[in-house]
């Protein structure tokens, strides 16, 4: 970011690109030339903070594995961009195109944008409090499970209040947003690896209903069930040995 020479060519050619793209550590360089100003920004999620402490005129999300934001998008770390890659590539020429370009590379087809760059499960990777870690257990064991507020905080044997404190300090999101994270993952699994319908997928996974894991997709990943089932599967199928 030192090299105003690379900053200033970059905020230029910005000027006049169709579209802007970073990956993993590039958010910096965009971030500097003011590309990313008033927008939504991804990456790596080992610099997500250092990014937003840097510039406070980005909203830096550290959790997606890439983000567009008008003409401007910018991915996690380096497979990240390949995600991206793929997805501009559907963009402008269509899913086949795409799904022979990610078996060209010998990758799945791109996982959606706002998929998380790594498991829900692993997000607090050593939760401090015994509270937690017996809360994330439970939930994990069973995503299917009834996992109230009110059920949660009695297997971690502390009140409703503290356990949404403890899982913003340590976790990072409220205690009902980490079991929609985990039954989302559970949902993904069986979508990929699975033969059950979208309805008999929810079911199993916690949401209820189709119609529900479909809302909780759309928002999520940003695509449906269906569509996520045939991107995972697509380079899958045609494998032969």
């Amino acid at each position: 970011m030192a090299d105003t020479d690379l900053v200033g060519l970059v905020a230029a050619l910005s000027r006049r690109a169709k579209r802007v793209a970073s990956v993993c550590a590039g958010a910096f360089v965009l971030a500097e030339a003011g590309i990313l100003d008033g927008r939504r920004a991804a990456t790596h999620w080992e610099l997500a903070s250092q990014l937003a402490a840097a510039y406070p005129r980005v909203r830096v999300d550290g959790h997606p594995v890439f983000v567009r934001d008008g003409h401007v998008a910018t991915s996690a770390g380096i497979t990240a961009g390949i995600d991206l890659s793929l997805s501009l590539v559907e963009e402008d020429w269509g899913a086949d195109v795409a799904r022979d370009v990610a078996r060209q590379l010998v990758v799945f087809m791109a996982r959606p944008g706002g998929q998380a760059q790594f498991s829900a499960r692993l997000a607090p990777r050593e939760p401090r409090h015994p509270a937690v870690r017996r809360v994330m257990d439970r939930v994990t064991a069973d995503p299917a499970g009834s996992h109230t507020l009110a059920t949660l905080a009695d297997s971690g044997g502390v009140s409703v209040r503290h356990l949404e404190r403890l899982f913003r300090t340590e976790v990072g999101m409220a205690p009902g947003r980490y079991v929609e994270s985990v039954r989302v993952e559970a949902a993904q699994t069986l979508l990929a690896d699975g033969t059950g319908t979208v309805e008999e997928v929810a079911r199993e996974a916690g949401f209820g209903s189709s119609e529900s894991l479909r809302r909780v997709f759309q928002h999520t990943l940003g695509v449906s069930p269906t569509v996520y089932r045939a991107r995972f599967r697509s380079t899958l199928g045609d494998r032969t040995g």
